[in-house]
């Protein structure tokens, strides 16, 4: 018969927590960790690399965006006058916006453990 008594504890994580100290507890006052070997580096995340990469191709859909304005201000050039050169420029604008916030999404998520960090010590390095 199953037990009714829901007022028992969870005896494991209270017989035995969880005393691990952080590794920033044992630095030596005035020590700065270096950027690459400190587990809270943004530079060893995927997501901060794959961010700013499409941050930098937004770039892209912002080059789009010029070429037609440039079209419209002084014309078509060697190409044929059936673009639609309205559609273009929309089609860079989205391009652009998606990849920014895409981009600036995932170096923010790349950056939680930085921040954490910042937080628990007050430090700015």
């Amino acid at each position: 018969m199953a037990s009714n008594n829901f007022a028992v504890a969870d005896q494991a994580s209270e017989s035995f927590p969880d005393y691990a100290p952080k590794l920033h507890d044992s630095y030596i006052e005035g020590y700065e960790p270096n950027s690459l070997s400190a587990p809270h580096s943004s530079l060893e995340r995927a997501s901060t690399w794959i961010g700013m990469g499409l941050v930098l191709t937004s770039l892209a859909g912002f080059g789009i965006m010029i070429w037609m304005a440039a079209t419209l201000l002084w014309g078509q050039g060697v190409a044929t006058a059936e673009w639609n050169t309205t559609l273009f420029m929309i089609i860079g604008a989205v391009t652009a916006v998606v990849l920014l916030v895409l981009g600036f999404g995932l170096i923010h998520r790349g950056r939680r453990f930085y921040r954490e960090y910042v937080a628990a010590t007050g430090r700015k390095n």
